[in-house]
């Protein structure tokens, strides 16, 4: 990962998911924001990064060996810095678990996006993994999930994740922001940060809201 790269992630990191919302509206993208459904079991820790995408399907005749070779594959291929994005395509067991956030970690995976369960939250509270996920089940893909494809475009909810997207999540949420256009979203969010920094002075130092929204054409 470049060093560029490695730079526009802890960026975008510092943006908090409101604003980037907000300058990606006023570029005139669309469907970027996640299902509030899923939630960080860390809520104090934002997250950025790009994504590492996984395809999923379900096979109750799956045997059990190839379930737990195909996922541990799928380990040894996410890249450090990105974060995992999975598309279960499934509601009924843990998509992350204890050793493979691990795994990750060490690997330098900056989190994880699961659109189903995971378990072992407490091992993953205790790394300082961060998941977002739906909840919650003990049960894990032996013998029951596989691997379809991964580094592909994946959908969660209405936005389609491409490989190498960013995600930036904090307690509101997660919002997908394009490869293409991630500086450029970066650089709106810091001004518009700092724009918002001048209007939080302004209101505390007793400036009328209307009036503060018409000097500095936000709110």
């Amino acid at each position: 990962m470049t060093s560029n790269t490695i730079s526009i992630t802890d960026r975008l990191q510092q943006c908090y998911t409101g604003v980037v919302h907000d300058v990606m509206r006023a570029m005139g993208l669309r469907d970027f924001t996640l299902p509030a459904e899923l939630r960080p079991i860390l809520p104090d820790k934002a997250m950025a990064g790009p994504a590492f995408t996984i395809l999923g399907k379900v096979d109750p005749n799956a045997d059990p060996h190839e379930t737990l070779l195909a996922w541990t594959g799928l380990l040894s291929k996410a890249p450090a810095g990105s974060i995992w994005v999975s598309q279960p395509n499934d509601r009924v067991v843990a998509h992350m678990g204890e050793l493979s956030a691990e795994t990750l970690k060490n690997k330098g995976v900056r989190g994880c996006v699961a659109d189903g369960f995971v378990r072992d939250v407490n091992f993953l509270l205790a790394l300082g993994f961060q998941t977002w996920c739906r909840g919650y089940t003990p049960r894990d893909i032996v013998g029951y999930w596989l691997p379809a494809a991964s580094n592909v475009d994946v959908k969660i909810g209405d936005v389609v994740i491409a490989p190498g997207d960013y995600l930036v999540g904090d307690r509101d949420g997660l919002v997908r922001v394009p490869a293409a256009r991630v500086e450029d979203v970066v650089v709106a969010s810091e001004q518009a940060i700092g724009t918002e920094s001048l209007i939080r002075k302004a209101i505390l130092e007793g400036m009328d809201p209307q009036q503060a929204y018409l000097q500095y054409g936000k709110f």
